[in-house]
């Protein structure tokens, strides 16, 4: 930031009264040097060459102070003019009338010249000063647009308007039925009245749009709280007045506070629109899992309760032999046992949504979590070849119940989507990352367009679902229970065919 700039926008009287005087003095100085100068060479000077001498040096204080200083120092010169150079010499009286002409016209030049060299410098400061303030509006643009979460928007955005504007209070005041909630920031502290600002408010909301410019001048007088000034502003979206920005600490041109103002009334509707936003899409997103819950039920209901009707119906009739009578008798236990599950996967969901799945730590060998996840889905891999391959010598710290129930998913899912006359392959290992285990078979594989969307929830790809019956749950359950602890999952293809997905676990290794 440029140094024109710094002294616009942080003005310090003291400090700008000292550089006054010393160019003042300085000014002074310039002259009383010329004046020796050419007081003791007198065959140098004539009327022209002193006047020229002396407009340098007001010039000079011109360019560098405030008007009043070189206007002064315009007068100083003019009287020293006038007491060693205009005759009679070493008076303050002029005794030829063109040298009268002289002495005022070189008084009329200093002044106007100074009188223009304090408007450019004015006029540069201000552009500076406006450039800065754009700068900082921007900024706060981009504040905004990063400001994502709903919570904690209205304190991030005075905490944003209070760090890019270097105000010592910034307070975003929001009414709340009779009361206010104010979001503070800032080095300083303010006790905001909520009589006051609902006065303030009330003015505000009640003036007619055409109104603002005018309404607003009013509105940005200093409001006194307590013992310090505070000036607020509207805050509109449109015509509708949504609260008040309450300001205090080093002085903001009056465009950019409304300017200010105007983004953070965005900012708020933005924050409510995104949560609006956000609720739809949770409610559409409900609505798509209900659908697709309902659709894959009455689909996979549909199936085994027709069967153990079949069944059922059978076993009452007369004609079956005992061998017979059995067979129905392990359709209707498979078939429940098909159900059984279903329900499982719909409760398990159920708790992973509800955060209702606990993190219980112990030391486990990875051969125990492939154990226990074959004994989960014994009756999917019945009469399957499982190539196993897990650690049993070294330990990890990790809950062994969603890692198991994980795997027990993929074996399932292994067992239900290759031929029966497949291996599915099972490796579990233990590095200084945690447990990894992998479970690859020779199937057909996952349809490139499939592939992305595997673990989303009620997915099936259109292989899967003209071949297979399932809801669609059982990958997305498992990658839910590994969020728990912390895991990961990724499915892949094999080179020479067949699918491989991957479980990696962080967990303390003993």
């Amino acid at each position: 930031m440029s140094s024109a700039v710094n002294e616009a926008l942080h003005y310090d009287p003291r400090m700008t009264a000292f550089a006054d005087v010393r160019q003042l003095v300085m000014g002074c100085v310039g002259i009383s040097s010329i004046s020796l100068l050419l007081w003791r060479w007198p065959h140098f000077s004539n009327a022209t060459t002193v006047a020229l001498g002396f407009l340098v040096v007001v010039l000079l204080v011109a360019a560098s102070a405030r008007l009043w200083v070189a206007v002064t120092t315009s007068i100083v010169a003019m009287l020293a003019f006038n007491f060693f150079f205009l005759p009679p010499v070493g008076a303050f009286v002029i005794a030829d009338p063109q040298n009268w002409v002289a002495l005022f016209a070189f008084l009329a030049v200093s002044l106007v010249a100074s009188n223009l060299s304090a408007v450019a410098r004015d006029r540069t400061k201000e552009a500076l000063t406006r450039r800065d303030e754009l700068a900082r509006l921007l900024d706060v643009s981009r504040d905004i647009l990063l400001i994502t979460d709903s919570d904690v928007a209205n304190a991030s955005l005075a905490v944003c308007i209070a760090r890019r504007f270097e105000l010592d209070y910034v307070g975003i005041c929001l009414p709340n039925g009779s009361d206010w909630s104010i979001f503070e920031s800032g080095a300083a502290t303010r006790s905001l009245d909520g009589a006051e600002l609902s006065i303030a408010f009330a003015g505000v909301d009640a003036q007619d749009v055409s109104e603002r410019p005018v309404a607003g001048e009013r509105m940005r007088q200093p409001l006194a709280i307590g013992t310090q000034d505070v000036k607020l502003v509207p805050l509109r979206f449109g015509t509708k007045a949504v609260g008040l920005l309450a300001v205090a600490g080093r002085p903001v041109d009056t465009a950019t506070l409304d300017a200010v103002a105007a983004l953070a009334a965005i900012a708020l509707e933005r924050a409510h629109f995104l949560d609006e936003r956000k609720a739809a899409e949770l409610a559409r997103h409900g609505e798509e899992l209900k659908s697709a819950l309902l659709a894959s039920l009455s689909h996979d209901l549909r199936t085994p309760l027709t069967a153990i009707r079949v069944a059922a119906d059978n076993l009452r009739s007369s004609w079956p032999d005992e061998r017979e009578r059995r067979d129905q008798s392990d359709l209707i236990v498979s078939e429940v046992d098909r159900l059984s599950r279903l329900f499982q996967n719909i409760l398990e969901m159920a708790r992973i949504d509800a955060g209702a799945v606990a993190n219980d730590a112990r030391w486990v060998a990875p051969s125990e979590i492939v154990d226990a996840a074959r004994s989960r889905v014994e009756h999917a891999l019945r009469g399957r070849c499982i190539e196993s391959s897990a650690e049993s010598e070294r330990l990890v710290r990790l809950d062994p119940r969603l890692p198991a129930a994980a795997l027990s998913h993929l074996l399932e899912n292994a067992a239900q989507y290759t031929p029966s006359s497949s291996a599915i392959q099972v490796d579990a290992s233990v590095s200084n990352d945690g447990l990894t285990m992998v479970v690859r078979d020779h199937g057909a594989g996952i349809g490139p367009a499939d592939l992305p969307h595997v673990f989303k929830r009620f997915y099936r790809g259109a292989e899967a679902r003209s071949q297979r019956s399932g809801t669609g749950m059982g990958l997305a359950i498992a990658q839910g229970a590994l969020a728990v602890v912390g895991g990961r999952i990724s499915a892949a293809n094999c080179a020479d065919g067949g699918a491989q997905f991957t479980i990696v676990v962080p967990a303390e290794v003993k």
